[in-house]
């Protein structure tokens, strides 16, 4: 998602490189995202008789490379798959794992998929170039099991817990938790090495919710995961949530302490945006901190 369109001149093609995977704990692979966009972090995480994929990357050709890649890691154990939330990068890949893995996600996210997952494939087919020819032929998945407030996976000698977080990046958040391995993945909730993502968009997508994405990474935190996966962007400890958290509270305390002021709008986010650049001037997606301000302005209001 970004403000401006993307090309195949504008942007790398967001390719799955399963070669690249590596174990940061025992039967516990990531498929890192090596700060490509529209790419994102991918777990194998393995018991003694099954396997779960977190994300399947964008479009079937990503999927099938993942689909293979779990299934020679499996090794003839069983394959679930389970996606952190709706966007396209995240979960557009899921029929490549029909008839070969449980597809198993919670309730608001599912209903994510349904009500929203047309629109946001329709959205990612008009950038053009590469993420177009990544979608050719996707639909938007229908996931096999579907449940509400929690979902306790048992792999064989590993449970992993899959828990719904409430409305932040999107409505339909789920973090994945190892807690054998100590290990947590968070989705776009925790990203590294950029301006967190604000899907706002007014007045067809305004899901995301800055002061409850903040209480939420504020319990992520304290529950002090020694691995954090994010969503995109580096692997890390508890550090990763810290500095997320540390970034929302500035996003928000700048942003309110301007609209106190009944400075406008459009005012707020030249302020905001030249100031954060200046304190993180090596993070990318600048185009993200106007989305964010206009939604901690909207939740100033509210």
């Amino acid at each position: 998602m970004t403000d401006e369109p993307m090309t195949d001149e504008s942007m790398t093609d967001p390719a799955v490189r399963v070669a690249d995977a590596w174990e940061v704990a025992p039967d516990l692979l990531v498929i890192p995202n090596n700060r490509v966009a529209l790419v994102p972090n991918i777990g194998v995480i393995g018991g003694t008789q099954a396997v779960l994929v977190v994300e399947t990357g964008i479009g079937t050709a990503n999927a099938e490379q993942v689909l293979a890649f779990a299934s020679e890691v499996a090794k003839g154990r069983r394959l679930y798959l389970t996606t952190t939330h709706f966007h396209p990068e995240h979960a557009f890949g899921a029929q490549a794992f029909t008839g070969q893995a449980t597809y198993l996600v919670n309730r608001a996210q599912a209903d994510d998929l349904k009500t929203k997952g047309p629109g946001y494939l329709e959205m990612f087919r008009g950038f053009g170039g590469s993420i177009t020819r990544r979608l050719d032929g996707v639909r938007v998945p229908t996931p096999d099991v579907v449940y509400d407030e929690g979902y306790d996976l048992d792999l064989g000698g590993r449970i992993v817990r899959l828990r719904p977080t409430g409305r932040g990046h999107t409505k339909g958040d789920q973090v994945i938790e190892v807690p054998d391995a100590g290990v947590l993945f968070t989705g776009d909730l925790a990203e590294t090495g950029q301006f967190a993502i604000f899907p706002w968009f007014p007045p067809y997508d305004t899901d995301v919710s800055g002061v409850r994405w903040l209480a939420v990474v504020e319990r992520l935190a304290a529950a002090g995961p020694r691995v954090v996966v994010p969503g995109h962007g580096d692997l890390g400890g508890p550090q990763v949530l810290a500095d997320v958290c540390d970034y929302l509270r500035e996003l928000r305390d700048e942003t309110w302490r301007r609209r106190d002021s009944a400075m406008g709008e459009a005012e707020i986010v030249a302020e905001v945006r030249a100031l954060l650049i200046e304190r993180h001037p090596e993070w990318a997606g600048q185009e993200w901190i106007e989305r964010g301000v206009g939604c901690m302005c909207a939740e100033h209001a509210a």
